[in-house]
């Protein structure tokens, strides 16, 4: 699969799960059973866990793309 279209691609898969879990956590009644608000909490975590991994991804993904055009624009200079 083509890596250009895999980047903004992953970026909108995190925002629905982010919503997701917010429209959720808006659904459960205040006086919820506990298991439901501990679960919609690691839920949560796990989210912001893969938005993390996700920025991480993006920068190396960004730095090879600038090696990559970096390496090209030396080859074409004839460096």
């Amino acid at each position: 699969m083509d890596p250009a279209f895999l980047g903004p691609l992953v970026p909108i898969a995190a925002i629905v799960a982010f919503a997701a879990v917010k429209i959720a956590r808006l659904r459960a009644l205040p006086g919820s059973a506990p298991e439901v608000t501990g679960r919609l909490e690691a839920l949560e975590r796990s989210v912001q866990d893969v938005q993390q991994e996700l920025a991480e991804t993006q920068e190396r993904l960004d730095f090879a793309e600038r090696l990559l055009s970096q390496a090209r624009e030396d080859r074409r200079i004839g460096g």
